[in-house]
């Protein structure tokens, strides 16, 4: 799977929105604090509003904050408001795929990836990262050395 920097400064945004425990954070502060281009993060900050993620108000006393609890909130949830689906082949959805005689079996290879990849990111949410505290199963698969092996 391929994370975008769309996807990973996303997270990294809204992290921080529920460490800041629903007060407003500003832009600009948000931006600085996890050396995010401001430009970008304003594109993401719109895409996770729509979604329903994030919250904003002008002015002095506004900001940004996430509009509904952190507990709520998955990584899941981040990377499809801002990039889509979690796993897709050539754009479409794996169960929207077919393949003939040799390359049958490939749509179930796909279907079991987007699977894994849910089974991690639907289980973690912003309050799992804004406390430095992941799901004990996240936790023990980042603590297999073969995790971390470049391949």
């Amino acid at each position: 799977m391929r994370i975008s920097a769309k996807s990973d400064y996303a997270l990294r945004a809204a992290a921080v929105l529920a460490a800041a425990g629903g007060g407003p954070v500003k832009g600009e502060a948000l931006a600085a604090s996890q050396e995010i281009p401001q430009k970008f993060l304003e594109n993401i900050l719109s895409d996770l509003r729509q979604a329903g993620i994030v919250r904003s108000q002008r002015g002095a006393e506004g900001g940004y904050w996430l509009a509904r609890p952190a507990e709520e909130v998955t990584v899941a949830d981040v990377i499809r408001a801002v990039d889509g689906p979690l796993a897709s082949v050539r754009g479409q959805r794996p169960e929207e795929v077919a393949y003939n005689g040799p390359a049958e079996p490939l749509q179930r290879v796909w279907i079991a990836v987007r699977a894994s990849v849910r089974s991690v990111t639907e289980h973690v949410t912003l309050a799992d990262l804004a406390g430095g505290h992941l799901p004990d199963e996240v936790t023990r698969l980042t603590g297999d050395p073969d995790a971390w092996r470049r391949r």
